[in-house]
């Protein structure tokens, strides 16, 4: 294991030393040989020349806005997307004059918003946050490259295991390293892999302060390591549980690209070669008081706004991550009431599929 630099300065006589990167190795703010371990692990992860670890995912994406955008310059996304990024954007439009544009989260929609918005920068999900909407990358991505456009993905729902967006095209590829990547509920962290080195970026985000603790880095390195069977298990009880759940009497919907009933299906299936994510959607026969008895009655299921762990949680996604859609958005989404999230955990997944069956039974 590398060991965890808690250096908050480094020695220097006369020049600084360098780090492999080919900056100052001076100041922890700027560069950190721990962290410095992690970013070379998600650098190869995604197939990229670089990346950066930050304290937080909504770290890296703020500032990696702030660095592409400026005033007037165009951002797409889409309409559906993390609650905390759409609230972050909206600011950017406000304070900084950047013209924010939401597209419907479907790839004919949002390559037509890209062809005539031409944008400075796209960016998009691969999976969508709560109902599991999936673009066709490849077309969205090659769409904005002829036309000038950078593009970002956030790729935290489907990680590196099932797709890697910089080898389409893509410039820049975003993680909350709090889910998947770190995997154990313990660690709040974020990455920005890159296509080519881009030292512009890494001096942001000295300037920003915004650099992930070598104490974060050394578990999200743990993390890594098992990454892949986690999400490989995960994904596999996802589906089970997504099969059980669609011919539940208590269930209305299933939202879960694994299923062929999924409006994305055929999609997902070309782009993830067989696995779909840990992470389901579900609507119940009912609306928020029934929704909030499913929840008050799990004993192994933990409510909570989070995802990506070892542990099994159910989300209510209008009261957390989806709360700052516009209500108009969140209906035209298919974000309603009656709407459960589950991240799938590491637990047998008969013992998953008792809890949900005898949570449903209380309504």
């Amino acid at each position: 294991m590398p060991p965890v630099y808690l250096t908050a300065v480094f020695e220097q006589v006369g020049e600084a030393r360098k780090s492999d990167r080919g900056v100052d190795l001076k100041y922890a703010r700027e560069e950190n040989p721990t962290v410095r371990a992690f970013e070379r692990i998600m650098a190869s992860l995604e197939a990229g020349a670089d990346a950066l670890a930050f304290n937080s995912g909504m770290a890296s994406i703020s500032t990696l806005s702030i660095y592409l955008l400026g005033r007037d310059d165009v951002l797409l996304t889409t309409k559906e997307a993390y609650g905390a990024t759409l609230r972050f954007f909206s600011v950017v439009e406000e304070k900084f004059g950047v013209r924010l544009l939401k597209a419907s989260p479907a790839t004919d929609a949002v390559v037509e918003a890209v062809k005539s918005a031409r944008p400075k920068v796209v960016f998009v999900e691969t999976m969508t946050n709560p109902t599991l909407k999936v673009l066709d990358l490849p077309d969205v991505v090659k769409t904005a490259k002829d036309l000038g456009a950078a593009v970002v993905v956030d790729n935290t729902f489907a990680t590196p295991v099932l797709i890697n967006p910089l080898t389409l095209g893509a410039d820049y590829v975003v993680h909350s390293a709090t889910k998947y990547i770190a995997g154990h509920n313990d660690v709040v962290g974020g990455v920005v892999a890159t296509r080519a080195v881009d030292r512009d970026l890494w001096t942001y985000r000295a300037m920003l302060g915004g650099i992930m603790q070598p104490f974060e880095a050394f578990l999200c390195m743990r993390g890594v390591k098992t990454l892949f069977p986690r999400f490989e298990l995960q994904s596999r009880n996802a589906k089970a549980i997504a099969e059980f759940l669609a011919e539940h009497s208590k269930v209305k919907e299933v939202l879960y690209p694994g299923l062929p009933t999924h409006r994305d299906h055929e999609v997902a299936r070309r782009l993830f070669g067989g696995l779909y994510g840990g992470v389901l959607s579900f609507r119940i026969r009912g609306g928020r008081p029934e929704v909030e008895r499913v929840l008050s009655s799990f004993r192994l299921i933990t409510p909570s706004p989070s995802l990506g762990g070892t542990e099994t949680i159910a989300t209510y996604p209008i009261l957390s991550a989806a709360s700052p859609i516009p209500p108009e958005d969140r209906e035209e989404l298919g974000i309603t009431e009656d709407l459960i999230r589950l991240s799938v955990g590491l637990e047998d997944v008969d013992d998953i599929i008792e809890d949900l069956d005898r949570a449903l039974g209380s309504i």
